[in-house]
């Protein structure tokens, strides 16, 4: 476990991955150990060899409950491990080379069309008390920047500029990235400011932006129930998660005309094959066009 914890400390403190990762990695490497401890005689997880990662891995695929996403995130997991290992001196071979999880099937980004984001825009659709200029915020906020569920929870007041028309968020590995934004949406965020301080909620510096109803600082289980009603309110989606309208900002504005590179840097993607999944829907539209419009097709 010495090993095991090392490796953890170093993807937190040096790689800055993401709590959420970390716990996963941790819950991987766990659940191996114990298939290698119920499996071998006294092998220990730095000592595995090739056939033995195959069989766990063959054991998860038997298992319904386990997806080959999650196959897959498991494998990396390892590889990560072991590289980690022979970079401390601890194995002189990475077990892992060769090993091929199952493929994934790929699934297209789940977004909302351009007509059902223009119900947002009715003053009707949020109500007109502190909860709906709040919750509008959100809405509007996940939308017309392509921020992650996370960095919006985690906004803070001082992090939006009203002079520029920008906002800086806190990416994975605590990478910063600033986001321009529109008139409409400051619109937005200074009649939810206003309403704050009516109700005599800090809205100054290092506070959180975004509140409950008791002004306590939003916990992400909060933005996520609230974007899973509204989304409700105009998709019959079986998803409708907060990363719904992250792709939908990256297709529209793909739709539109814009730079996949510059979107890239507004999601804050580490790399562009990670951006490059939004132009499946670019592409399954222009099949649309061309079905509708082509006298032969």
């Amino acid at each position: 476990m010495m090993h095991i914890d090392s490796f953890l400390k170093y993807l937190k403190f040096e790689k800055r991955y993401s709590a959420n990762t970390i716990i996963a990695y941790s819950n991987d490497l766990a659940q191996f150990k114990s298939f290698v401890d119920s499996e071998t005689s006294g092998i220990s997880i730095e000592n595995v060899n090739r056939n033995i990662i195959r069989s766990w891995i063959v054991s998860l695929a038997s298992e319904k409950k386990t997806s080959a996403r999650s196959i897959q995130r498991k494998t990396t997991c390892l590889r990560s491990f072991y590289k980690y290992l022979m970079r401390e001196g601890i194995v002189q071979k990475n077990p892992t080379i060769g090993i091929t999880p199952p493929k994934t099937e790929k699934k297209l980004p789940v977004f909302l069309t351009q007509s059902q984001t223009d119900y947002f825009v009715e003053e009707s659709f949020f109500t007109a008390d502190f909860s709906g200029a709040r919750d509008r915020a959100i809405i509007e906020m996940l939308y017309n920047t392509g921020m992650r569920l996370s960095e919006a929870a985690q906004l803070k007041h001082i992090d939006i500029d009203l002079n520029s028309n920008t906002l800086k968020v806190l990416g994975k590995r605590n990478k910063e990235r600033i986001i321009p934004f529109n008139n409409y949406l400051r619109e937005i965020i200074n009649k939810y400011i206003t309403k704050k301080s009516e109700l005599e909620m800090s809205v100054s510096g290092e506070d959180k932006f975004f509140v409950t109803d008791k002004g306590l600082p939003v916990y992400v289980k909060f933005i996520y129930r609230k974007v899973r009603f509204y989304l409700g309110l105009v998709s019959t989606n079986k998803k409708k998660s907060p990363h719904v309208l992250r792709h939908t900002f990256a297709t529209h504005m793909l739709n539109n005309g814009a730079d996949l590179n510059a979107i890239k840097e507004l999601l804050g993607h580490a790399n562009l094959s990670a951006t490059q999944i939004y132009t499946h829907n670019t592409f399954e539209k222009l099949k649309e066009v061309y079905k509708q419009a082509h006298p032969r097709a």
